[in-house]
Parts: structure tokens; sequence; C-alpha cells
């Protein structure tokens, strides 16, 4: 049998699947459904497409034109913002909950 190797987009789409899984369903954190998340997150990609124009548009970084769908901003493919907005809510879910772990309580947010 042979198994098709994972596209940068398919790892893309997983990171995304599973940071919203860690964050609403096993930590319960739930900061991708609070307002207070989408309003920081513009911000944090503005910053994102910054370091990502930079970094591919001077070739430091390079992707196999197979395995994205093409589509760029900022010199970066769109699959690079799926991973950093895996990549920070994961984060912050994981901060938001290891205080309330020790504490046994669940975390205040803002909805």
């Amino acid at each position: 049998m042979v198994v098709a190797p994972m596209t940068y987009t398919m790892a893309a789409a997983a990171g995304v699947v599973a940071a919203v899984l860690l964050d609403v369903l096993i930590l319960r954190t739930r900061l991708v459904l609070g307002r207070v998340f989408w309003c920081a997150y513009p911000i944090i990609l503005g910053f994102q497409l910054l370091s990502n124009g930079i970094l591919t548009g001077r070739g430091v970084v390079l992707y196999a034109p197979d395995a994205i769908l093409g589509v760029r901003l900022v010199n970066a493919p769109v699959e690079d913002l799926a991973f950093g907005f895996a990549l920070i809510l994961a984060s912050l879910s994981l901060w938001m909950w290891l205080p309330t772990r020790r504490a046994g309580s669940r975390p205040e947010r803002d909805r």
C-alpha cells in the first residue's frame, strides 16, 4: 500500500483542527469562542504577515509548489496563516489552562 505524503496544506489544516479541539474540548479554555481572542488576533496576524513576508521574500524560507495551494499573502503561502493561528491558539490555551490546573478552577475570560 502506497501512502501519499502529507502536504503543507493538509498539515496546516490538521494543526488548526487540533488547536481548536485542544482549546474547546480538551482544555476547555474556549478562547476561540471569546471576544478578547478575536480582538487581539489581528495584532498577531499583522506581525505574522510582516515576519513571513520578510522570510519568504528574501528566500530564507522556500516552499515546494506542489505542497501548497499557491495562494500567497505578502509572499508567504496562506497555509502559514493557518499554522500561525494554530500555534497562537494552542499556546494561549495552555497559558490560560496551566494556572487553573494548580488552583483547581476555570479561567476567567471575556465573551
